[in-house]
C-alpha cells in the first residue's frame, strides 16, 4: 500500500507559478514512477507528467512541456511539480500517482493522492 499526499494548490493570477509536492509514503518499493494528473470540472482526467525515481527520467503532455517541471527528491520520497506562466486553462485538481512504469494513461498507475486544487485567475 503506497499513500500520496499533494500540497500546495492555491489561487493564483495568471502569470504566477506554484509549486506542487507530492509525498508518497508506505511501501514505495513497488512503484518506480510518479505521475501528475489534472482534472477539471466536467472533464476527463488528463496526463500532465511523469518522472522515474531511479533514473530521474522525466515524460511531459506536449501541453504543459514549456512551462512545467517535475522532479523528485528520493531522500525524502517527494515528487514535485512546478508550474510556471499559470493560465485560467490550468485551473484543475492535480492529483499525483504512483506507479510501475512511466506512462501517461491513468489506468497505468496503482495508487493515487487526494488531489490539490489549483485555480489561475485571468
Amino acid at each position: 500500500q503506497v499513500q500520496l499526499v499533494e500540497s500546495g494548490g492555491g489561487l493564483v493570477q495568471a502569470g504566477a507559478s506554484l509549486r506542487l509536492s507530492c509525498a508518497a509514503s508506505g511501501r514505495t518499493s513497488g512503484s518506480s514512477a510518479m505521475g501528475w494528473f489534472r482534472q477539471a470540472p466536467g472533464q476527463e482526467r488528463e496526463f500532465v507528467a511523469a518522472i522515474s525515481w531511479s533514473s530521474g527520467g522525466t515524460y511531459y503532455a506536449d501541453s504543459v512541456k514549456d512551462r512545467f517541471t517535475i522532479s523528485r527528491d528520493n531522500a525524502k520520497n517527494t515528487v514535485y511539480l512546478q508550474v510556471n506562466s499559470l493560465k485560467p486553462e490550468d485551473t484543475a485538481v492535480y492529483y499525483c500517482a504512483a506507479g510501475k512504469v512511466v506512462a501517461g494513461t491513468p489506468e497505468r498507475y496503482d495508487y493515487w493522492g487526494q488531489g490539490t486544487q489549483v485555480t489561475v485567475s485571468s
